[in-house]
């Protein structure tokens, strides 16, 4: 098994105040630098910094060797603490954070060790020349800052879902990401393109009823097919997919089979879409819910980390496992346009995660049955929001 040494480190220059963090990847025998990330994050606290540069080292960890094990070494000793599970994580914005760095790797190969900052001088040096770099308006670079144009300066108009970037994948990145500005990014290459569509309706849709992965797993309604088939048209318009990916749910499958014949493609499975558990609300609706479980909802609108009753999935986890499934597809995809056929919760996410906004952003977006919405991920680590919520198709 090959062995990685994260170092990382987070500032805030003012608490909360301009931020930004620092990670490096060193292989565990020889020592050598394999890769660097930082990045400025705007105004944030400096806990919540430091979390960021863990995420972003443990992810370029598993970029290079996903069946790795990995030992962070960073000098706060609140991400050390709670990491290794001797303390427990209490604020609200760190909660996600710490929850999704548990599941970038399995926990039996992570290991965590405080040391001194003096001992932490590279991944501080890097935090640094992103917060310098952010300072200046400009975005840091492996190769040093590069400095962006001001933003607003591209015409009007949409580009095709899998169109080169014209706004900087690095104005909405994932969870490590949300520096803003705007370039053409020539170097970075194709970018993978998440084509994101929500099944059409079933029964349970017109009357806003939870359906999840752990409910009665309804079929298309006669108007979801006729849906689905209207989405097939407009894809198969614009030619550029090159491959359907579904959820397991019966819903998916049903939409994906008819978009996929049209585009005469195949249909792959894939289980990290999947909706996410509702438990005893799958069925109900929001008012039912609240009549006959009014703590757990408002647990639950509350805190991410809060599952709804009778044990079902949470959002902070569905975002770990969308994260994960996403960190797959793009590695997978490179270059390429997928779409992926699956539910309200997990497209919501990947948006989410893609502009870096909070968890709460989840309750404050609309997706309509049959939408169409794209996000764009660079080598870099990058993403860019390329649409959201179209339904001109069904018009």
């Amino acid at each position: 098994m090959r062995e990685f040494i994260v170092e990382a480190d987070g500032g805030s220059r003012g608490n909360p105040g301009p931020a930004g963090y620092g990670a490096v990847v060193r292989d565990a025998v020889t020592g050598a630098t394999l890769l660097e990330a930082a990045e400025y994050l705007g105004v944030t606290t400096n806990n919540v910094a430091e979390y960021r540069g863990l995420l972003a080292g443990l992810h370029a960890a598993r970029t290079l060797d996903p069946a790795a094990a990995v030992h962070v070494r960073m000098d706060s000793r609140l991400v050390v603490e709670q990491m290794s599970g001797r303390w427990q994580v209490k604020h609200p914005a760190m909660k996600p954070l710490a929850l999704e760095a548990r599941g970038v790797f399995p926990p039996d190969r992570v290991t965590y060790e405080w040391i001194p900052r003096a001992e932490n001088k590279h991944a501080d040096r890097l935090a640094n020349e992103a917060m310098d770099a952010g300072a200046r308006g400009e975005r840091w670079s492996a190769k040093g800052p590069t400095a962006e144009p001001e933003a607003g300066a591209p015409g009007a108009g949409e580009p095709p879902l899998d169109a080169p970037g014209r706004q900087d994948p690095r104005g909405a990145g994932d969870q490590r990401t949300t520096a803003r500005g705007w370039s053409a990014a020539p170097d970075l290459g194709a970018p993978a393109t998440l084509v994101l569509l929500r099944h059409g309706e079933t029964p349970l849709t017109p009357q806003k009823r939870f359906s999840g992965s752990g409910g009665t797993n309804p079929p298309l309604s006669e108007i979801g097919r006729e849906q689905a088939h209207r989405v097939a048209e407009a894809l198969a318009k614009r030619g550029t997919v090159q491959a359907v990916l579904a959820s397991p749910l019966t819903r998916t499958r049903e939409t994906a089979e008819i978009v996929a014949a049209r585009l005469n493609l195949d249909v792959v499975v894939e289980e990290g879409l999947r909706e996410t558990d509702f438990g005893a609300w799958e069925g109900l609706t929001f008012g039912e819910v609240r009549d006959r479980y009014p703590d757990d909802l408002n647990a639950w609108l509350a805190d991410p980390a809060a599952r709804p009753t009778g044990g079902g999935e949470s959002f902070a986890e569905t975002a770990v496992r969308i994260a994960a499934t996403k960190d797959e597809l793009v590695s997978a995809h490179a270059g390429r346009t997928v779409l992926l056929v699956t539910h309200v919760t997990p497209i919501k996410t990947f948006v989410r995660l893609a502009l870096g906004a909070p968890p709460e952003s989840l309750f404050r977006m609309e997706l309509s049955a049959a939408s169409l919405s794209a996000v764009a991920y660079y080598a870099d680590g990058n993403a860019s929001v390329r649409l959201f919520n179209d339904t001109s198709h069904l018009r």
